[in-house]
């Protein structure tokens, strides 16, 4: 099995950055977006009185960009576009299953969600003076759990999707209001209450609102609903994505 899983992931992998989408997406399209925000902002605080940057408050919101492109736009759309292409019915007569499949592109994104995470904090703490305000492990833990249940999302989406025109539909109903009104580009604070209480409907929300929290270490009581949220999303669109799992 761990053979298998290391041709394919080795493969999909090649594929991948032939393609270049993701290298865009993932990796260029947050650093712009962090050097436009270090520019223009630099050290200035949050707001008046605030004990952190503007740029420290943005740091966990940036983080999750690449996660959003891979997890619901690159995610479901390659799984549909080998089901319209007849590739998973061939897989369907060998010995892999589609945990396997969906696990070769989940590892795939998280490769490029890590290296984005890299080098937006190499970025920030050279050029921007940037500096964690809370535990570094307690970050990573929570930006391990969004990245989970945000690519159980492209997973659900991926495995159920009759062919890839409804997946990139799917996909895109879901992909750019989060990129757009979570907070991943656009700030949560500088948004109209009325914005906001419709941007915490979005899965993604909360997840950068428990980047924020353990980035600036602020109470762990703040955490406690965006936890609770990302793991049980994550638990019913991974059980759905196997469960209902289409060949073709």
């Amino acid at each position: 099995m761990m053979k298998t899983f290391r041709i394919m992931l080795k493969n999909e992998m090649k594929l991948s950055l032939r393609d270049m989408n993701m290298v865009i997406f993932a990796i260029c399209i947050p650093l712009v977006v962090l050097m436009i925000l270090g520019v223009i902002y630099g050290n200035k605080p949050a707001f008046p009185d605030a004990e952190y940057t503007f740029l420290e408050q943005s740091f966990g919101a940036l983080t999750t960009i690449a996660i959003c492109a891979g997890g619901v736009m690159g995610l479901p759309l390659v799984v549909s576009d080998y089901r319209s292409r007849k590739i998973l019915k061939r897989f369907k007569v060998t010995p892999v299953s589609p945990a396997v499949i969906l696990a070769v592109q989940v590892v795939i994104y998280m490769i490029y969600s890590v290296a984005s995470l890299i080098l937006l904090y190499i970025v920030s703490a050279l050029f921007f003076g940037f500096r964690m305000g809370g535990s570094i492990f307690a970050f990573l833990g929570g930006y391990l759990l969004v990245m989970l249940s945000i690519f159980s999302i492209g997973m659900m989406v991926g495995g159920i999707a009759p062919n890839s025109q409804t997946a990139s539909v799917i996909a895109s109903l879901l992909y750019f209001p989060m990129l757009i009104f979570s907070g991943a580009t656009l700030p949560y604070e500088v948004m109209p209450g009325a914005l906001q209480k419709i941007a915490d409907i979005l899965p993604l929300t909360q997840g950068i609102k428990l980047l924020k929290a353990t980035s600036l270490g602020l109470p762990i009581e703040s955490t406690f609903v965006p936890m609770i949220v990302m793991v049980v999303l994550a638990v019913i669109c991974i059980g759905v994505s196997l469960c209902f799992f289409k060949w073709e």
